[in-house]
């Protein structure tokens, strides 16, 4: 399925103002807006939270490396 084009897109958008009316589309935009900007808020949270994990992980890595470093083995 391609992308439409540029007949497409207009008759979509007179589609969009006879549901909406030219009143409404300003709101639904700033709806949209936020709407996009929270997901991109929480997905730049749960990145930070997995590279925290990541870091956590590594961290405890490395001390137990330091840890079984100095005890002789058997």
């Amino acid at each position: 399925m391609s992308m439409p084009g540029g007949f497409e897109w207009i008759i979509i958008v007179l589609v969009i103002l006879l549901f909406f009316g030219a009143k409404r589309i300003p709101e639904l935009a700033r709806g949209l807006g936020k709407g996009i900007q929270e997901f991109r808020k929480a997905s730049d949270d749960i990145k930070k939270e997995i590279d925290k994990g990541k870091d956590d992980i590594d961290e405890a890595t490395r001390y137990k490396e330091k840890e079984t470093a100095g005890k002789p083995e058997n």
